[in-house]
């Protein structure tokens, strides 16, 4: 009877310690003297007393909370609790409001450090190509055989899940290398562009910190940046999709009006390049991919891909010039090859009709062209790009400022990586250009920090933002933020990056780390085809540092979400399941992000 007890008292200690907790707050602890924030699930009117406590109980500082009331995001009363200030570094603290006491929390003087390398490791553990081996892993069980080596691939041809008929073509490039994008082996220069150009502007700003032999990589120790041998490993990938010269292809050209009954047309794409590589048919879940024999192939080339890889290779250019001058000419002239190719054929998109892998559609590549332009201007000042830049709808443009298309940053929105690269790279732009674009970065990041201010979560995401990969969405205005700070100089767009981050981390209707490995609660189950423990136990749990997509109520297509439709609060439309693919999959552009926002916070 006592056993029994006794065993019932831990399971019951461990459902509670897994359960939501009303105090909801960063799991990962605070920064000493930085900003912090709390809050409480609470119908309350009229504020609450709180107090911080350290391990022995001692009261450190105390306060009111302010009652926010109803917030639609998360459908939840809540209050806010700041709690700002000198708290010095520590373990044991504890947050009290009334009957409630958070967990324990710690504040030290670099919380992001560990999450920032962890986030990175993502791209190592998902190379193709390449042994992931156990020294570069954090457990024996992620290490596993190389996949998809000596990936020689042609065109697919043959009907698409539409029923058009492609003629395939008569090359093979040589394409091994490169990140599996998602839970899936796809391989796709889109996605790849915004992740590449995430993690090389972080190269820019703080990657002296990831220096030869810092990070579990496997050319650690070759004299080159780890970062920069990372983003390598899949840039290379992106320079082998280029189509070489004299190549004519069967393809639709213009609008895509229908998915059907496609026209295609003999066209001339040499220098564009292939928009992705993967699997005939999806695979299931759980697949390994040294395991994986289904037959793969390059699917049609597309204009926004051509810019992706324009972009890319431009910004490559930069990185490397420096490091290595004839890996920085080759990816320079491939810049110049994919836009003039752009340039040559600017209305050829992909139209989303085949199986087995993502479609990464987009039907508007003003932003690419804009974004290519400004990549190919600051590598080599040529009029020519500034032209094609002052033309531009997006010229100077930022999400939210007025009369400019330029939307919130996401893989079909690139337009303001242009408008940051104008902003923070010396270029021949006169110094009223660059300080348009300095001022609508500011503009962009004031009507964010407007949002987070009407929000009771305090995060700059509105109840219209919870979308697919919404974690890496609001990410991706941290870096708005972030940027507006070193602009400005203002603490407040810091303490708006602070808050971004704290809600990826547990502040939020969840109560839930979207993190793998951080905080109380974190994800553990990803739709992943290796990192697969929930479908089957023979294979490994996530490593950590992993993001969840996070809460999406306005695509909820797996099967998990399709239950949760119409039921869920869009800050609450999220289940940490592995079928879940709309709200719980990973993949590279929304690690990128993680790891930006988690290593300027360190670097600051």
């Amino acid at each position: 009877m006592l056993a029994g007890t006794g065993l019932a008292a831990l399971m019951s200690a461990a459902a509670l310690a897994d359960a939501p907790a009303p105090l909801r707050l960063s799991q990962i602890g605070f920064e000493a003297g930085g900003h912090k924030r709390a809050i409480l699930v609470s119908d309350a009117a009229t504020p609450l007393s709180w107090q911080i406590v350290d391990a022995s109980g001692a009261v450190l500082a105390d306060g009111e909370t302010m009652p926010f009331g109803a917030d639609e995001s998360s459908g939840q009363s809540v209050h806010q609790i700041d709690f700002s200030g000198a708290l010095e570094a520590g373990e044991g603290y504890r947050l009290i409001v009334n009957a409630y006491e958070s967990r324990s929390f710690a504040v030290t003087e670099r919380p992001w450090q560990d999450l920032a390398r962890d986030a990175l490791n993502l791209f190592h553990q998902n190379r193709a190509g390449i042994a992931i081996e156990e020294r570069h892993v954090e457990r024996p069980d992620l290490a596993r055989p190389a996949a998809h080596e000596n990936e020689v691939l042609t065109c697919f041809s043959g009907e698409d899940t539409a029923g058009n008929h492609w003629a395939g073509c008569d090359h093979s490039l040589d394409v091994t290398g490169g990140w599996y994008d998602a839970g899936d082996h796809g391989k796709y220069v889109v996605n790849s562009g915004i992740t590449v150009w995430t993690l090389l502007d972080a190269y820019t700003r703080f990657g002296a910190a990831y220096g030869d032999g810092t990070l579990p990589i496997a050319e650690a120790g070759n004299g080159v940046n780890d970062l920069l041998d990372e983003i390598r490993w899949n840039l290379d990938f992106m320079l082998a999709m280029q189509i070489p010269e004299g190549v004519t292809m069967d393809l639709p050209v213009g609008p895509l009006t229908s998915r059907e009954d496609l026209v295609f047309t003999p066209t001339d794409v040499s220098g564009m390049a292939h928009h992705k590589a993967h699997n005939e048919v999806w695979t299931p879940l759980p697949y390994a991919p040294h395991t994986d024999d289904v037959p793969r192939y390059l699917y049609p080339p597309s204009t926004a891909a051509t810019l992706n890889l324009a972009a890319s290779a431009a910004i490559g250019a930069r990185a490397w010039a420096d490091v290595d001058a004839d890996y920085a000419s080759r990816a320079l002239n491939a810049a110049i090859r994919a836009y003039d190719a752009a340039l040559a054929n600017p209305d050829i998109y992909t139209p989303g009709t085949f199986d087995g892998g993502g479609g990464y559609g987009d039907n508007d590549v003003s932003d690419e062209f804009y974004w290519a332009a400004a990549e190919l201007y600051a590598a080599t000042g040529e009029q020519r790009y500034l032209d094609d830049l002052r033309a531009s709808p997006h010229f100077l443009g930022a999400p939210g400022v007025e009369g400019s298309p330029t939307g919130s940053i996401a893989w079909p929105s690139v337009g303001a990586l242009g408008t940051i690269t104008l902003a923070t790279v010396e270029t021949g732009l006169s110094e009223a250009e660059r300080e348009t674009a300095r001022a609508n970065l500011v503009t962009a990041a004031d009507a964010y920090i407007a949002v987070r201010d009407s929000e009771g979560y305090a995060i700059p995401f509105g109840p219209g933002d919870y979308v697919w990969g919404s974690t890496s969405n609001l990410l991706n205005r941290a870096v708005i933020l972030s940027l507006a700070h070193e602009i400005t100089g203002e603490a407040r767009y810091r303490e708006a990056v602070v808050d971004a981050m704290d809600y990826i981390l547990g502040r939020n209707a969840l109560d839930q780390s979207y993190v793998s490995g951080y905080g109380a609660r974190p994800m553990r189950n990803p739709h992943h085809r290796f990192w697969a423990h929930a479908a089957d136990p023979a294979f490994p749990k996530p490593p950590a540092g992993i993001l969840s997509g996070g809460p999406n109520n306005q695509n909820m297509s797996d099967p998990i979400a399709q239950t949760m439709r119409g039921t869920c609060a869009p800050q609450a439309c999220w289940a940490d399941h592995i079928d879940s693919y709309a709200m719980n999959e990973v993949a590279i552009n929304w690690n990128a992000p993680l790891f930006w926002v988690a290593g300027w916070l360190d670097a600051e």
